[in-house]
């Protein structure tokens, strides 16, 4: 957990508590006041970004799509957001963000998140191979990314860890708590709700395939690659 953390929120004294307490924790710390300026900081030495979603300028959820999208970086994002709407979290999580705290937080909740987040180091496990074909779906397990008839289609980081998990186990069911557990580990207060958000922009970017990945009911999801 020797890795920086950037802070990115453009009020001065919700940087400043941030920053003191997560120093004081042990952390290094640094902060941007705009989505704006840590584009130009970020840099490898980050481990994981802050991000508040609420800014002047460019938004949170659109710094977080800009690195996803455009520079294909997959740091971890945790969101500070007012926002709790479903359709919000759900733009929070298609964004490409790990986790969200909900304003006002505890820095208490901060710390635990941001350690949950750090701790989670150790690769999924999948079959030992470099590349997945499940019918007309190809996931490169080595490149982390994933083809749809030869077209590549963007998948945030956690939506491909929770797509080559089931894509490397056809057939088996895996019940929420199972995609907790394995891909959330240590994670406080990951709820049902989240699994449920994720499958579903999975699903959503599967398009014509979309029906490759099912949910059993009372059981979990499967997924079974059959035209």
């Amino acid at each position: 957990m020797d890795r920086k953390i950037l802070i990115v929120d453009d009020e001065a004294d919700i940087r400043e508590i941030l920053q003191f307490n997560l120093e004081n924790a042990g952390f290094t710390v640094e902060c941007a006041s705009s989505a704006e300026e840590a584009l130009e900081m970020l840099n490898p030495e980050h481990g994981l970004i802050l991000l508040d979603v609420m800014m002047g300028g460019m938004s949170g959820f659109s710094m977080a799509k800009v690195l996803r999208e455009e520079k294909n970086n997959q740091i971890p994002i945790i969101f500070l957001t007012a926002k709790t709407a479903e359709n919000d979290l759900l733009t929070g999580f298609s964004s490409g963000g790990d986790d969200y705290i909900p304003k006002p937080f505890s820095i208490h909740e901060v710390i635990a998140r941001v350690r949950a987040v750090l701790r989670r180091v150790s690769p999924v496990e999948v079959k030992q191979t470099e590349m997945l074909e499940c019918g007309r779906l190809k996931v490169d397990l080595e490149a982390k990314l994933v083809y749809i008839d030869g077209v590549k289609v963007v998948f945030s980081k956690k939506e491909f860890e929770v797509l080559s998990l089931l894509a490397s186990h056809p057939g088996k069911i895996f019940s929420r708590e199972d995609l907790i557990n394995e891909l959330w580990k240590d994670a406080p207060y990951v709820l049902d709700r989240t699994v449920d958000v994720h499958i579903a922009r999975i699903r959503s970017k599967l398009g014509e395939c979309k029906n490759y990945l099912t949910n059993r009911s009372g059981y979990g999801y499967i997924f079974n690659p059959v035209d």
